[in-house]
């Protein structure tokens, strides 16, 4: 037994040396002047949530401010806890720590492809992403900025706002993203016969993408639609989410996301229920039986239309008898609402309230139906058989 724990501490307190770099660090040593620090400011950063959320909830603050400083306290977090691995575990290897990084970033730094001027390595490559970050954070800022303290200001309507916005939007994401380029040391001027060269390969295969790419600038130009818009295309009918520079988004009915590229929306025909005025007419058809005054049917359907809670105030309903059908009268009322987004909820608002008045005031809605008249006579006038009376019981057959 002794035997067994002697190898045990020795196990945990022999130094091994990493490779060829130098540092010899035991097992005993990492654990506890790495992980368990580690462990312990773990435990302090759940203790200190814990305790900030306790407080909040006693103070009664608001769910928002409440979102708002955990999400807070765990980037800090996420900031400190590399920085407190890389400090332990420095104090743990000594200077030998910044000989193996050293090596580390040179191996990275080696340049995998070289084109003139332009040198590109993983370091260059992990650069790329905050530079792709920051480009797209500035542009969206640059948007909110311009849109709501400057075209909101000089009294443009709201699709202006949003096609100006949205081009000076792309045209920082543009310049930062050159700029962070050239500061990492790409030549976009050493690329662009590479890129011209790619582009005839890849063309025809990106030709749809390209498409789309000018369809959406097309359509941030033109106005067809904008955002917050309810547009029917192909048979989907929603509000128009996001417009993006390839697709757009849109959120159906049934709260279903569709993605339509914008070369569709482009080509295509477009029903757009709020493109200048958000406010339309929904149309709500009935039949009524050939046996109905109209005179109070319409009335009725007028009433039924001014008690539309959706309705404008200052818009007449109209009240039209459309045609004489085989079951019965075809009549429609049309009734002004305010919101396009609401037009499903006020047509279906409005059948249930009209075949409520139509029963209380006994008026018939019918259904398909057809007269059969039969005339009497001989069937074989008509060149068909002679139907003989059938023999009374016991009378021969004959």
């Amino acid at each position: 037994m002794n035997g067994l724990i002697e190898t045990v501490i020795m196990v945990f307190t022999t130094p091994a040396s990493i490779g060829e770099t130098g540092i010899s660090v035991s097992l005993w040593q990492a654990i506890t002047q790495v992980v368990l620090p580690l462990l312990l400011v773990f435990a302090v950063y759940r203790l200190l949530r814990m305790a900030v959320r306790r407080i909040m909830i006693l103070a009664e603050i608001s769910e928002v401010t409440q979102t708002s400083v955990n999400g807070w306290i765990r980037r800090v977090f996420a900031l400190l806890f590399p920085l407190l691995l890389i400090a332990y575990t420095g104090r743990l290897v000594g200077a030998e720590i910044f000989t193996l990084i050293g090596r580390v970033i040179g191996i990275l730094n080696e340049p995998f492809f070289e084109s003139g001027t332009t040198q590109l390595s993983v370091i260059t490559l992990i650069l790329l992403v905050p530079i792709f970050g920051l480009a797209s954070w500035l542009a969206h800022l640059t948007k909110q900025a311009v849109e709501s303290r400057f075209l909101e200001r000089i009294g443009l309507d709201p699709a202006r706002r949003f096609s100006i916005a949205s081009l000076v939007r792309y045209i920082v994401l543009i310049v930062v993203m050159v700029i962070g380029l050239s500061m990492v040391g790409i030549n976009l001027s050493s690329l662009a016969v590479m890129l011209g060269v790619l582009g005839i390969g890849i063309g025809f295969g990106l030709q749809g993408v390209v498409a789309n790419f000018f369809a959406g600038i097309v359509i941030i130009l033109t106005r067809p639609i904008k955002e917050g818009d309810r547009i029917l295309v192909h048979d989907y009918e929603g509000t128009v989410e996001q417009i993006r520079i390839i697709s757009t988004v849109i959120n159906t009915l049934t709260n279903e996301t569709i993605i339509v590229p914008n070369s569709e929306l482009v080509n295509r025909y477009i029903h757009n229920y709020s493109y200048e005025d958000i406010s339309i007419i929904v149309v709500n058809w009935v039949q009524v039986s050939y046996n109905s005054d109209l005179d109070r049917v319409g009335e009725v359907l007028r009433r039924v239309a001014l008690s539309n809670p959706y309705r404008i105030e200052d818009r007449e309903p109209r009240v039209f008898f459309r045609s004489f059908d085989d079951s019965g009268i075809s009549v429609s009322v049309g009734t002004w609402i305010r919101d396009a987004r609401e037009r499903l909820l006020a047509s279906s608002w409005s059948n249930l309230e009209i075949w409520r008045a139509f029963k209380t005031n006994g008026i018939e809605i019918p259904f398909p139906q057809r007269d059969l008249h039969l005339r009497s006579g001989p069937f074989t006038e008509l060149g068909g058989p002679t139907r003989t009376a059938a023999p009374t019981p016991g009378q021969p057959i004959g």
